[in-house]
């Protein structure tokens, strides 16, 4: 785990993909898509299955980690109106009853537009974009908003590392500039959009069970493409 401090407030950074507000309590997630992947084989393009489980199976150690008490998803949490399959929808159902003292927060966007808000028995509200919390904004899609530091998603931001095409590693990673910080994306079926890097820029990417503060160098030399 690696920490920073942004607009006064501690921000720990977790190997689940997911960020800590330790004083708030409270747990960042960026881009869950909830049942992308059914929704990709409804449409008759062959996927992986079992990825909600293994999204709500982070979820659920990024919980016992922090201790969080609540839960803020960066917008994205479901990925269409077909991830409101039955399967996907009773999975959700029983995490949830799993963990119902805590409390969960959507900052809505854009899928969620077309997904709709999950079922009231989730117990999530539902807000737009910014939430103010301290001296942050929490968005979905990353832009400056004055008086604060943006933390959002949306991105699905990630590195790739090594040379040599055979050997290289696609990584998610946090992407941290002076006005915005980007979360990488939760979800287990999620893709990665390389980061573009300005001088300045803090990244962290995620490797296994650990989080590695990519030096601050050019990505030529830091063998990032």
């Amino acid at each position: 785990m690696c920490s920073l401090d942004l607009a006064g407030q501690r921000l720990d950074l977790l190997p689940q993909r997911a960020a800590y507000l330790p004083a708030l309590r409270t747990l960042l997630v960026a881009d869950a898509h909830i049942g992308k992947a059914v929704s990709f084989r409804r449409l008759g393009v062959p996927v992986p299955e079992a990825t909600t489980a293994g999204t709500l199976a982070r979820l659920t150690a990024a919980v016992q980690a922090t201790g969080a008490e609540q839960v803020v998803f960066l917008g994205d949490l479901l990925h269409s109106a077909h991830a409101h399959a039955e399967t996907t929808l009773a999975a959700v159902q029983q995490w949830r009853q799993a963990h119902a003292q805590l409390g969960l927060v959507l900052v809505r966007g854009n899928h969620d537009r077309h997904a709709g808000d999950p079922p009231g028995s989730w117990g999530v509200q539902g807000v737009a974009e910014p939430l103010r919390l301290g001296g942050l904004a929490l968005m979905h899609h990353p832009r400056a908003v004055m008086g604060a530091y943006t933390l959002a998603g949306h991105l699905h931001p990630g590195l790739v590392l090594g040379g040599r095409a055979h050997d290289r590693l696609r990584l998610p990673c946090f992407h941290f500039g002076p006005q915005v910080g980007v979360l990488p994306a939760f979800g287990e079926f999620t893709g990665l959009h390389r980061v573009q890097r300005e001088p300045g820029d803090r990244v962290f990417v995620i490797q296994g069970d650990a989080v590695h503060a990519v030096p601050g160098v050019s990505a030529a030399r830091n063998g990032c493409l």
